[in-house]
């Protein structure tokens, strides 16, 4: 299976790696912006709400994009041939469900 991206678009893992920078980014900014309170410089207590909120946002698209990047792999991983599904287990499971019916029904 092939996945093509639209021309100007970023492959996935590319995306993520670049909103993994804006988290770090973001968290840095907060951690400066602590370190100044804890300091008595409460001027950057404005700043403070600006940093979580692009925390936030960065999480946000980091979450979106790692789950995106994740589903692309299923999709390529399920082409390969990989499918997941036990039918020996599933097959089992079906034969003792319908056991159980057999013989709650005998008992009418």
């Amino acid at each position: 299976m092939t996945i093509n991206f639209s021309t100007g678009e970023e492959p996935p893992d590319a995306v993520l790696a670049e909103t993994e920078g804006w988290l770090d980014e973001a968290a840095q900014s907060i951690a400066l912006t602590l370190r100044a309170i804890r300091l008595g410089e409460f001027g950057q207590i404005k700043d403070a709400k600006a940093h979580v909120q692009n925390l936030r946002a960065a999480l946000d698209l980091y979450i979106g994009e790692r789950n995106r990047v994740e589903k692309l792999r299923k999709q390529v991983a399920g082409a390969v041939g990989a499918s997941g599904l036990d039918f020996d287990a599933a097959r089992d499971e079906i034969g003792r469900r319908l056991a159980r019916l057999r013989d709650a029904g005998e008992g009418g």
